[in-house]
């Protein structure tokens, strides 16, 4: 016959398995969730563009309200066409200071730009991650990767190989991003 403690520590046993599974099945998720709302966002963007083109009044749209999630609907909604300040990345030009990006942005393209200047190769988004001192989980290292992502479609950072991130060509130093 098992012994009481016997019992016990094979129920804490089946219980710790069963919060380890659950915490993976829930970074997962919240990673699915990064990517979710990413596209989600891409579509209202598109969605206003395509408003915007296609209002009667030639475009101006400026006075119009919207509630982008109907989450939202007791919130006061915001006229569009205004957006955060530096919540958008814009595209990299030649003298582009990097203070028109948000802090986040500004902590990656430093962390690469130290790179560059020590002549140490690209990152992964784990090793980014790690950089920061963030929890390398999936959720994490996801939003952290769509972000970067996001700086290599305006031309900011260069993906020379896949998951591999550097500053791109002409990119460098935090004040006159060239």
């Amino acid at each position: 016959m098992p012994s009481v403690v016997g019992l016990l520590e094979q129920h804490e046993l089946a219980a710790r398995r069963r919060v380890d599974g659950l915490r993976e099945e829930a970074d997962r998720i919240q990673a699915e969730l990064a990517v979710a709302e990413l596209e989600w966002q891409e579509w209202v963007i598109a969605r206003r563009r395509v408003d915007t083109v296609l209002a009667p009044d030639g475009g101006s749209t400026a006075d119009t309200e919207i509630t982008p999630d109907p989450q939202d609907a007791d919130m006061k909604p915001a006229p569009r066409g205004a957006a955060k300040p530096k919540s958008q990345v814009p595209v990299w030009r030649q003298g582009l200071a990097w203070s028109v990006v948000s802090v986040d942005y500004q902590r990656i393209l430093k962390v690469l730009a130290d790179r560059a200047r020590l002549h140490q190769g690209p990152l992964t988004c784990q090793e980014m991650a790690a950089a920061f001192g963030m929890d390398v989980v999936p959720a994490r290292v996801e939003a952290l990767r769509s972000k970067m992502k996001r700086l290599v479609a305006r031309g900011w950072l260069a993906e020379p190989g896949p998951g591999r991130f550097t500053l791109a060509v002409g990119v460098s130093g935090p004040g006159g991003g060239s």
